[in-house]
């Protein structure tokens, strides 16, 4: 118990050192490892834990920097400040305007007559050293981006705090800066569909119990708060148990809870995704999760039902920015075959292929997964993860080649789903595997 004590002190100063450091500090594994006296591998699952609370972010050609904390709640929309961090610039004037939202962004490479067309208030014109078109851009209520590295003239930044319109600099050329955008863009709409644990627990009163309660204790507290089940705690607030209604029937009303109780219960942080919530809930056979925070001390719990409505209720949202997964399968059109069921076909694009030209391995895994989860999904009406797979390799598949999967239903039930998945190309087999799926939605 020691040893474990001095791992989670070790782990929380790393994290609180990591706060401490200035905003823009690049970070090093290897050297808060030296400075806190720790192995490599504790000082990277802490940068790692950093970067899930978002109090550090990874940039492309720069590093691991400590970067200021979001709100979870921010818009999908960008601030000019946001763009500033995105492209590794720095400010020349309009400073008090990074807090302003910008709905568009134009690339100035055109003649001035063509572009003041598209400049309208609150955009964000990217453009090289001309400063007559700085000027027009500011004068139409949007902020100014410069690439590679120039600056801008005094009056250009006098008019910009004026206006309160920034105007930013960036080494990167417009290229490269339209494209850090656009990425950036994309990540925060992919991550505002993701929902994570904090997003859904209620910041409501704690039910909890202590080791030294009794049965009478615990059904009083159910009565009056309508739960079944309920966290035991310490006197540090730490989850040290579960103990539920069901767990103490064979017990007398004087008696401690803690015979009763399951000790050394699985728990969930507030950065856990909802997905992986009910996962966990699903693999353990559990209904119900304390949620802790870094110190292990509990701030909230989870039911298996609100989990599961929460995630039906983010499935009901219009899908928001793309993953690699549905960058893959967009170019797949569904069809049915003459009993009804369903089948996919499409084209490998060059995207998927391996340097050797043929299609990725892990390309074929992930097409042969998405339409078992389709499949099942349109038989049962469920939706499922994955519990294991075998996969064969038999042909290999080139660029641009028509493919067609075919997924085969071969047993069902109310928690599981087994499925036979081929890959064909001109009714030749490329690939086949056979998946055994478990329903989320069944406790």
């Amino acid at each position: 118990m020691e040893s474990q004590g001095d791992a989670i002190t070790k782990h929380e100063q790393l994290l609180q050192h990591i706060e401490s450091l200035k905003v823009g500090t690049k970070i090093s594994v290897r050297k808060l490892a030296k400075e806190i006296f720790v192995s490599e591998g504790t000082a990277y699952r802490a940068v790692k834990e950093a970067e899930n609370l978002g109090i550090v972010i990874t940039k492309e050609r720069i590093g691991t920097v400590r970067v200021e904390k979001k709100p979870r709640n921010i818009s999908e929309q960008l601030t000019f400040g946001d763009v500033v961090d995105i492209v590794e610039g720095h400010v020349l004037g309009g400073v008090n305007g990074l807090g302003k939202h910008l709905h568009k962004y134009v690339i100035g490479a055109m003649k001035v007559d063509a572009m003041i067309r598209y400049i309208d208030a609150d955009s964000l014109l990217i453009v090289g050293n001309r400063e007559d078109v700085h000027s027009l851009a500011l004068e139409q209520g949007a902020g100014v981006l410069v690439t590679g590295g120039f600056g801008t003239s005094r009056e250009v930044k006098a008019l910009a705090d004026q206006l309160d319109l920034p105007v930013i600099s960036s080494r990167h050329d417009t290229f490269t800066v339209a494209s850090m955008i656009n990425r950036a863009i994309f990540d925060r709409l992919i991550k505002k569909k993701i929902m994570l644990v904090e997003d859904i627990v209620e910041s409501k009163r704690l039910n909890t119990l202590k080791i030294s309660s009794t049965v009478l204790e615990l059904r009083k507290l159910a009565l009056d708060s309508g739960e079944q089940r309920f966290p035991v705690t310490d006197e540090w607030n730490r989850v040290i148990g579960i103990v539920g209604r069901r767990d103490v029937e064979s017990l007398t009303e004087g008696q401690s809870i803690e015979k009763a109780m399951i000790r050394n219960p699985i728990t969930a942080g507030l950065q856990t995704s909802l997905a992986s919530a009910a996962q966990i809930m699903m693999w353990e056979g559990i209904d119900f999760l304390p949620i802790v925070d870094r110190n292990r001390k509990l701030v909230g719990s989870l039911t298996r039902k609100e989990v599961l409505q929460s995630l039906r209720d983010v499935r009901n949202q219009p899908q928001l920015g793309e993953t690699f997964d549905h960058l893959m399968w967009n170019g797949f059109a569904e069809e049915r075959d003459d009993e009804g069921r369903l089948f996919f076909h499409g084209f490998i694009t060059p995207q998927m292929a391996t340097d050797l030209g043929t299609i990725s391995e892990g390309v074929l895994s992930t097409l042969m997964t998405l339409s078992a989860f389709k499949a099942a999904k349109d038989i049962t009406g469920n939706d499922y993860v994955l519990d294991n797979m075998s996969t064969y390799f038999v042909r290999p598949v080139q660029i641009e080649d028509s493919v067609i999967v075919m997924p085969k239903l071969l047993e069902s039930s109310r928690r599981t789903c087994k499925l036979e998945i081929e890959i064909t190309h001109l009714e030749t087999l490329v690939a086949k595997s056979v998946m055994m799926l478990q329903s989320i939605d069944h406790p």
